[in-house]
């Protein structure tokens, strides 16, 4: 099992199994544990990913599907892939008109060049080595395609960051027990965000695996950030 106490060291099967049990509700404890934010924010996601007719692009935790409806809503072909067995049987449930897939990020089960972009939404940080899937990510895009990630980050204005750590590590867990059976998974997820790189770490990572023109917009106060780059 994952501990409650997040670092940067994880593993895969322990990531799956996390997933797997609280797929049914994930949806709904993103939405309570952002106060109904995250909808915005996967709008800002779709804006920046820019997907169009005829376009291929790899959402990869991808989840339940629901940010790949959208990117399918405007005429691209999607392939959301996830690490989760659990995410996925819900996914095809949901969205059955999507093509879901299995697969590990540090590991893709895709060929070279293959995707004109490549979007992760909080997902990279439950990665088990973020640097290779970054690789990865940069391997199966074509050359002049597009990297779009979405992950929690540092709130950029320093009393706002105390209260936002108080409220991770007390008020994610409290609304875990009132609506999820997994409070264990909601006090890890919680944990890290806190072990997540800030922006310029992340964006230093990025283009150590080979990315050009990294730049990142924060949003709602740099609670999340969204990280754009480029392959040459």
């Amino acid at each position: 099992m994952l501990t409650t106490r997040a670092t940067l060291d994880k593993h895969r099967a322990d990531v799956a199994s996390m997933f797997d049990g609280v797929a049914q509700r994930y949806d709904v404890m993103n939405s309570i544990m952002t106060l109904g934010a995250v909808d915005r924010w996967r709008d800002l996601v779709v804006d920046a990913v820019e997907p169009a007719p005829g376009q291929v692009i790899l959402d990869l935790a991808a989840g339940t599907g629901t940010s790949s409806a959208t990117f399918a809503a405007r005429g691209a072909e999607v392939y959301p892939t996830d690490i989760s067995m659990g995410m996925l049987q819900v996914g095809h449930q949901r969205q059955p008109g999507l093509h879901f897939v299995a697969g590990d990020a540090t590991r893709l089960p895709y060929a070279d060049d293959s995707f004109d972009a490549v979007t992760i939404s909080y997902g990279l940080r439950n990665v088990e080595n973020t640097s290779a899937a970054l690789a990865e990510m940069l391997r199966v895009t074509r050359p002049g395609g597009r990297l779009v990630v979405c992950e929690f980050s540092t709130p950029t204005w320093a009393p706002f960051r105390r209260v936002y750590k108080d409220y991770l590590l007390g008020a994610i867990p409290a609304m875990a027990r009132l609506a999820s059976s997994n409070r264990d998974a909601y006090d890890y997820l919680a944990e890290s965000i806190l072990a997540w790189p800030d922006q310029q770490r992340l964006a230093d990572l990025m283009s150590d695996a080979g990315w050009r023109a990294v730049a990142w917009r924060n949003i709602s106060g740099g609670v999340v950030a969204l990280h754009r780059a480029w392959k040459a």
